[in-house]
């Protein structure tokens, strides 16, 4: 559903010390050259870079009854602390609860909690679904307090539209709680095959009131071909009471069978206000006659480290390929990137993920087990382990995991019942 999201603080998917730890890298010469960026670029890269070969493993169908399931994803890296991420899920009813806490291993050599998300949706009635996001952070006491609340309410209007409403309160250090973001966004069918959705953003300001600070209109096309086309317009305040465009994202989906090709280009203005194009992803996924998943991400920007020109170069490139057999699958993916120093040279391999996930047995309780490899390459051209993943999930899987929709058959507008008079 278009509109405004409930944000956590904390994503699902995160190697925390991997940009930030302070490991003893001058004991290790040969690996210093390995910038922060690259690190990041590689674990980045390295999850779900293209959906048709994101790890589903863990998400298998549920039956759509009373639920409850646990995961621990257990991360080593190569120069930070380890960290631990513990997620659960509930439902029970109309009410559904879930659980992510974070911790790192501490000097005493025992996992200290640094943050937790508690998100609890509510299916009000048929037409309103509640959500509140709990952020939890702990001092250096070990005592943990509440430091965020996102509530996030949506429901259907009569006429079969949505309208989303959403308010941030945080803490102000001393207990005190306020308001600080609001958000309202408005989904429509303006014609057939085409979808509208209006949002404003409201910030807190130095009155004490709220003052718009964002407007966007998001405008989402299907043609006959199942194609699709998005154009996401961004205005902010220009200081004179007037409003100015900050930029345009325009990005368009179209599928051939099991292909697919997603591209997405960002336009900003220039000094004259004239729209320019700064960034470039082009997707490709496909797969094999054998069942395997392939899937390319090229991005480009025209701020590329070592060019000198303004034109658009090729920053990173990730090739990605998925094995399944009956027990589990295989994820290997090669991150390709130009140096900056020689970015004529063209890109070369700089780093390389692997993924090996075995199943849970159906119609049991076992654990689904996944294990993470991520490997940087060197100056010297070696590769090298960065960082480490071990995961288990007592969620159960009744089957392998199920094919995705494409993007482009999962945004069709769905048939909405007529509106009770």
């Amino acid at each position: 559903m278009a509109g405004v999201n409930v944000q956590n603080d904390i994503a699902l998917f995160t190697l925390p010390g991997i940009s930030t730890g302070t490991a003893p890298l001058a004991q290790r010469p040969a690996l210093r050259p390995l910038s922060k960026r690259l690190l990041k670029s590689i674990i980045a890269a390295a999850f779900c870079v293209g959906s048709a070969v994101c790890v589903q493993a863990q998400n298998p169908q549920q039956s759509g009854g009373d639920e409850s399931w646990t995961t621990t994803r257990d991360t080593t890296p190569q120069y930070a602390n380890s960290s631990r991420t513990t997620e659960s899920h509930t439902k029970s009813g109309n009410r559904t609860v879930d659980k992510q806490r974070m911790e790192f291993l501490g000097p005493n050599g025992g996992y200290q909690p640094a943050s937790e998300t508690e998100t609890e949706t509510v299916q009000v009635d048929a037409t309103t679904t509640r959500t509140v996001v709990r952020t939890y952070q702990w001092d250096g006491n070990g005592q943990r307090s509440l430091a965020r609340v996102s509530e996030q309410e949506s429901r259907t209007t009569a006429g079969g539209g949505v309208r989303t409403e959403n308010k941030i309160s945080a803490s102000d250090g001393n207990g005190h709680f306020q308001v600080i973001r609001r958000a309202v966004a408005d989904t429509k069918t303006v014609s057939p095959g085409v979808e509208e959705t209006k949002s404003t953003v409201y910030q807190r300001d130095s009155y004490g009131g709220f003052s718009q600070a964002e407007q966007t209109q998001e405008v989402k096309t299907h043609t006959g071909d199942d194609s699709v086309a998005v154009k996401k317009t961004t205005l902010m305040p220009d200081g004179n009471g007037s409003w100015k465009v900050s930029d345009v994202t325009e990005k368009t989906i179209r599928a051939d069978g099991k292909d697919r090709t997603t591209e997405e280009r960002v336009s900003r203005p220039d000094l004259d206000g004239r729209l320019q194009e700064r960034s470039r992803t082009v997707t490709k996924e496909g797969e094999t006659a054998t069942g395997e998943k392939t899937s390319t991400v090229e991005s480009y920007s025209v701020f590329s480290p070592g060019y000198i020109d303004s034109g658009m170069h090729l920053n990173q490139r990730v090739a990605s390929i998925q094995k399944k057999g009956a027990n589990g699958e295989t994820i290997e993916q090669q991150i390709e990137e130009p140096s900056p120093g020689n970015p004529s040279d063209g890109a070369k391999v700089s780093g390389r993920a692997k993924y090996v996930v075995k199943y849970a047995a159906p119609g049991t309780q076992q654990a689904t087990q996944e294990t993470k490899t991520f490997e940087a390459r060197d100056a010297n051209g070696n590769f090298h382990v960065i960082s480490t993943e071990s995961e288990k999930s007592t969620q159960p899987a009744a089957q392998p995991p199920a094919k995705q929709k494409s993007d482009a058959a999962a945004d069709k507008p769905q048939e909405k019942p007529p509106a009770k008079p």
